[in-house]
């Protein structure tokens, strides 16, 4: 009977877990779908549209996320060599010239007509799949240097160099935490981490150096007052629209800096139109609720005694609050200004779809151990 009992006082548990994590979710994709709306009444005509093709993009990404949460995972696991194959051979069309979609400099996208997926969104979410299966198959040998090391930070570094290839450098930087942040919880030896993370963090500084855009962008970043109207342009326009909201913020569609002040309002720099338009409440509320998503990870972290699920965990919570922090400090000035999309919020398909997928990896992984933490998913 106490037994039961315990069964079923965790079961509860583990539901409103999800629950408190699906409410976070819809509460910020609600929130950008608000303010997206509101944010396209300063576009032009053609532009309007965006509105549309985020819920045609938000449809599609609670379908992947619902896949995602129902799918066995443990059946996936077999087809890990053809994800891997397959999210390299997406990586190298997509810098093929005439088949990669540059925009802005940046060649990322595939796609046809006025449909493209960003590839290296989809990256992401296959280097935690890839990377939690093989730390899970080779976890007796997880402190030995050539399996628990050199292998998977090949996976990773292969990723990382193929998406700053692209180029793009804030993701490279997110799957490069990510990914050693993987390796650091299976119990990769730090003294072989540490200083790879060292070397990688130089060789990732020298790329910026030698590129003339992200130096451009950093040199502003220390002095964003003296570049206010040069490389430090969008940055001061998003300090002005949270100066200018103030706690209250001066109401929806009332807002200035959407109306071309600020470039990229509606995806990257989406935070300071919120802090313009709702105020510093609904501002801490973003911040709450991304918070709130960390600690329901963190949770169900704690339940799962299996490697691979564990893993999976890791990298999907690591990818969405990372990117998190990323677009907020980005946009208050506390980090060089970088295109990266707010999770859930920004404007963008790739990146809502992945998002969804990772929140579906979650609420599976808590689905699959709320029965008991002393069974193996194939035993349940």
């Amino acid at each position: 009977m106490i037994s039961k009992l315990q069964d079923f006082c965790g079961h509860f548990r583990s539901v409103n877990l999800g629950l408190i994590l699906v409410f976070a979710v819809i509460g910020l994709t609600f929130l950008g779908l608000v303010v997206l709306a509101s944010a396209s009444l300063s576009f032009s005509q053609d532009t309007r549209s965006i509105f549309n093709k985020q819920l045609v993009w938000l449809a599609i990404a609670v379908i992947m996320g619902i896949v995602t949460f129902s799918i066995d995972l443990e059946k996936l696991r077999n087809l890990s060599v053809f994800i891997a194959i397959g999210t390299l051979l997406f990586l190298v069309l997509v810098l093929i010239p005439g088949l990669g979609i540059r925009v802005n400099g940046a060649q990322r996208w595939l796609g046809m007509g006025s449909m493209r997926f960003q590839v290296s969104e989809f990256a992401k979410l296959s280097l935690v799949f890839i990377l939690a299966n093989y730390l899970s198959v080779h976890q007796r040998h997880i402190k030995k240097c050539v399996q628990g090391f050199v292998i998977p930070s090949a996976i990773i570094g292969t990723v990382c160099i193929l998406v700053i290839l692209e180029p793009d450098f804030g993701t490279t930087f997110l799957c490069g935490c990510v990914g050693f942040g993987m390796l650091f919880i299976a119990g990769a030896r730090l003294y072989y981490l540490l200083p790879s993370l060292l070397g990688g963090g130089m060789l990732f500084f020298v790329a910026v150096l030698l590129n003339p855009v992200r130096l451009r962008r950093l040199t502003s970043f220390l002095d964003m007052e003296a570049n206010k109207s040069d490389g430090a342009y969008q940055l001061w326009q998003g300090i002005l629209a949270f100066a200018a909201g103030g706690v209250e913020g001066v109401g929806l569609g009332n807002g200035r800096q959407q109306m071309a002040f600020l470039p990229e309002a509606h995806t990257d720099f989406i935070f300071p139109i919120i802090g313009e338009e709702l105020g510093l409440y609904f501002t801490i509320g973003v911040a709450f609720l991304f918070l709130l998503i960390f600690i329901v990870g963190y949770m169900i972290l704690c339940r799962i005694p299996d490697l691979f699920y564990a893993s999976l965990v890791v990298g999907s919570l690591l990818c969405i609050v990372l990117q998190s922090l990323i677009n907020i400090g980005v946009v208050t000035g506390l980090l060089p200004t970088k295109g990266m999309s707010l999770p859930f919020i920004s404007y963008g398909g790739s990146n809502l779809i992945v998002m969804f997928m990772f929140v579906g990896i979650l609420l599976n992984s808590l689905r699959v151990w709320s029965v008991g933490v002393s069974v193996r998913p194939s035993e349940l």
